[in-house]
């Protein structure tokens, strides 16, 4: 599969560019107890103003699928029914659950919002987006804790491959709100200085809420304007990568817990880099750290470390410089120690 166009939205703002230039320039704080996606992110009345009463879940996701779709170039406005849309997401629009659950126990089952209930499933991300977008083609969302973006990925190539549509709109999606950061507060270590250290290998590591999402225009076609290819995503990965990548990044941040296991594919001598410092612990993060090697891959740079401390002086990507790079696996560890890999190549 082919990437041709990307759309983020994250806490330090929205889209490729500004992701890109986030990469470029290092670690910042977050402002306050989480990576937050800012208001005026998601604010785009050209692209919102027919979905005015959409909550911050369905926002982001419709910004970031609407961005790939321009970032690739293509016009869908003849080929309606040759979009596909996969939507991928941890934990669901559960802020807007929550406020529902809140409101029937304030007012009464009669008196609750209808709207706020629409808006609690989560299949309303794809929806809004289907709209936006007006496409015809097949729409589902994906829920899993760990691998919800991973199980995108391979039915997106199911498919493209079975002809179902030529092209599709895969992503990720997740919201922090108050009741999650309770809960992270409750569960995890969360960093007193806001900085994930994906380094540490740590069995107890430290974790600081993020939410945002990231988009995907993928097809088989070939163009030389794609920024990469997917090669390949396995899930249960026990073997060891025959033919080694020129970089492994890392998806530990914090928030599946022991992170021990992460700590082989870091002795392996392969440059070393992981980017969950800059838009926070999710379990769909690994769509950013797709989203930062597609650009790798596509500008033939590194991106250095945005955290650096390397108490066990592995092979470290620590400078932002061009560089000649074909391979780059992302790799992610569930709470049970299972691996899952994605495998991007030029």
């Amino acid at each position: 599969m082919n990437i041709f166009g990307i759309g983020v939205v994250f806490s330090g703002g929205r889209g490729i560019n500004r992701y890109d230039d986030a990469l470029r320039h290092g670690w910042i704080k977050p402002e306050d107890s989480g990576y937050h996606v800012k208001e005026e992110s998601i604010t785009d009345k050209r692209i919102l103003g027919g979905i005015r009463r959409a909550d911050r879940f369905s926002k982001m996701a419709v910004l970031a699928a609407s961005d790939a779709v321009v970032d690739s170039g293509i016009n869908f406005n003849k080929k309606k029914s040759s979009l596909g849309i996969i939507v991928s997401t941890a934990f669901g629009p559960h802020v807007t659950t929550f406020r529902f659950l809140d409101d029937m126990l304030e007012y009464g089952d009669r008196n609750a919002s209808p709207t706020i209930f629409s808006h609690s499933v989560h299949n309303a991300a794809a929806s809004y987006i289907t709209s936006v977008l007006d496409s015809r083609g097949p729409t589902i969302t994906l829920t899993q804790f760990a691998f919800s973006f991973h199980q995108a990925l391979i039915l997106a190539r199911a498919w493209l491959y079975e002809k179902r549509c030529e092209y599709v709109l895969v992503g990720s999606v997740d919201e922090c709100g108050t009741v999650m950061e309770y809960i992270c507060r409750q569960k995890l270590r969360i960093a007193g200085d806001g900085r994930i250290k994906p380094f540490n290998f740590s069995k107890t590591p430290v974790a600081v809420p993020g939410e945002g999402s990231v988009f995907f225009l993928m097809t088989l076609e070939k163009s030389h304007k794609k920024y990469c290819e997917i090669t390949a995503i396995s899930l249960n990965d026990k073997e060891v990568e025959k033919n080694r990548p020129d970089m492994f990044i890392l998806d530990a941040d914090g928030i599946a817990g022991d992170e021990k296991e992460y700590q082989k594919a870091a002795e392996s001598g392969v440059c070393i880099s992981g980017y969950s410092p800059i838009f926070g612990s999710m379990m769909t993060g690994t769509s950013f750290n797709c989203a930062a090697a597609a650009l790798m891959l596509k500008k033939q740079l590194h991106y250095a470390c945005l955290v650096s401390h390397n108490p066990y002086n592995i092979n470290l990507c620590t400078k932002t410089e061009p560089a000649q790079i074909r391979r780059i696996s992302c790799i992610r560890y569930n709470c049970g120690g299972e691996k899952a890999v994605i495998k991007l190549t030029v």
